[in-house]
């Protein structure tokens, strides 16, 4: 990469990781605090993004991305399948997956491809969910649906500065992991929530 290059990518990161923690405390915020939170020029993420919309866009595909990398890998580990989903949802609560779900859904437009990269996801965390279930580490009646809101809950917990707000949401995660790792337990009340459901939630 050239100077010039390099910098851009540069500033193109740093917008999208200040984008990511504004919105995720502020969904209502101007495109502007991202630029005063990545310190970086309003014009300089005008070049890379036209609108606040393109740029929820942008966020919501790139964690697509790193869920989809965090399933896949846990797909590949070959250690004992309890110990490779809880590693997995441990990832998953770090990368920020499901931050912005909740917060964000509605406000951009969806892509076919972007469609089609959820359907990968689904079916992927089906494949984990149901290898975890086959080796009798994970209550049965836990769905896709089930991980996602999980996911939304706990990064909802906005206590303290980052560090502790950080080793809360673990806390609870590992409360979560205690239930989930409880294959004879009784069955959950009413249906998780269903692909239908959740896609919904993305549409105008």
């Amino acid at each position: 990469m050239s100077g010039r290059k390099a910098q851009a990518a540069r500033n193109d990161e740093l917008i999208r990781e200040a984008a990511r923690a504004v919105f995720t405390a502020d969904p209502g915020a101007p495109i502007s605090a991202v630029a005063e939170h990545a310190g970086v020029g309003i014009s300089a993420l005008y070049r890379r993004y036209k609108s606040k919309e393109e740029l929820l866009q942008r966020l919501a595909d790139d964690g697509m991305d790193r869920y989809l990398a965090q399933v896949q890998q846990a797909l590949a580990d070959d250690r004992d399948a309890w110990v490779s989903f809880a590693d997995f949802m441990r990832r998953c609560l770090d990368i920020g997956a499901g931050s912005l779900t909740m917060r964000l859904a509605g406000s951009f437009p969806v892509t076919e491809e972007m469609s089609q990269k959820g359907r990968d996801i689904h079916m992927a965390t089906v494949q984990l969910l149901e290898r975890t279930k086959g080796a009798g580490a994970l209550r049965s009646d836990i769905e896709v649906g089930d991980i996602s809101v999980m996911l939304e809950h706990l990064h909802t917990i906005r206590i303290g500065d980052d560090a502790r707000m950080n080793r809360l949401q673990h806390r609870y995660l590992e409360l979560f992991l205690s239930a989930l790792h409880m294959p004879e337990a009784e069955e959950l009340p009413g249906p998780p929530p269903n692909w239908q459901e959740l896609r919904g939630r993305y549409d105008d």
